[in-house]
């Protein structure tokens, strides 16, 4: 039986202008992309503004802010790997989908569970109002939340099904908390700047 070696992707947004993007691909040199053009190992740019970039990574369209990496790798194990790099701050942020819906995340293995304002609930279609109400204790008080069950969340090549979540009531907020309902169902791994998240199985 033939087995293929792992074939990863690794890029980085090092800048950005209306339409161009200047992408690091695999640690090579900076390379500028205007919108339409191909860069090395395949990877397109479909748009890109000041502040982010749609990019087409082995197929599938990634959103990069400033200073954001991505590596995606499937390995011969079957089992899907993402790795993030920290922005200047050190958070990992990365772009994902909830339930179908484009997301911006913020990883944060403090929450319990996959956390979210108001806003992002009604415009993924969430109907919060019918899930089970409690309370929060936050740096502004106690506020109201209501857990949910996400059909799914994505992150580059890995998704999980039916996952713990929680809208906060009267919140704008402005990422998507990954927290650990949907990270503790994974493999995470630091190594200096980078996350390297697998999953199990």
């Amino acid at each position: 039986m033939l087995t293929l070696p792992a074939h990863a992707v690794d890029v980085t947004v090092v800048g950005l202008t209306n339409g161009k993007a200047i992408v690091s691909v695999n640690g090579g040199r900076p390379k500028t992309l205007s919108a339409g053009d191909v860069g090395p190992e395949g990877v397109k740019l479909i748009s890109a503004t000041s502040e982010s970039a749609v990019l087409e990574i082995d197929g599938k369209r990634r959103t990069l802010t400033m200073g954001q990496g991505i590596t995606t790798n499937f390995e011969s194990t079957g089992r899907s790997k993402v790795i993030l790099n920290a922005d200047g701050t050190g958070h990992y942020l990365t772009s994902g989908t909830i339930n179908g819906g484009q997301v911006k995340f913020l990883v944060d293995t403090g929450a319990t569970m996959v956390s979210m304002g108001t806003s992002d609930a009604r415009r993924l279609g969430i109907e919060y109002l019918t899930g089970v109400r409690g309370s929060s204790n936050t740096a502004n008080g106690v506020a109201t939340v209501y857990h949910v069950k996400l059909d799914s969340v994505r992150v580059g090549t890995i998704t999980m099904r039916n996952v713990d979540g929680v809208v906060h009531e009267n919140s704008d907020m402005p990422f998507v908390l990954l927290g650990m309902s949907f990270l503790g169902r994974l493999e995470l791994k630091h190594e200096g700047r980078t996350l390297t998240m697998m999953q199990r199985f």
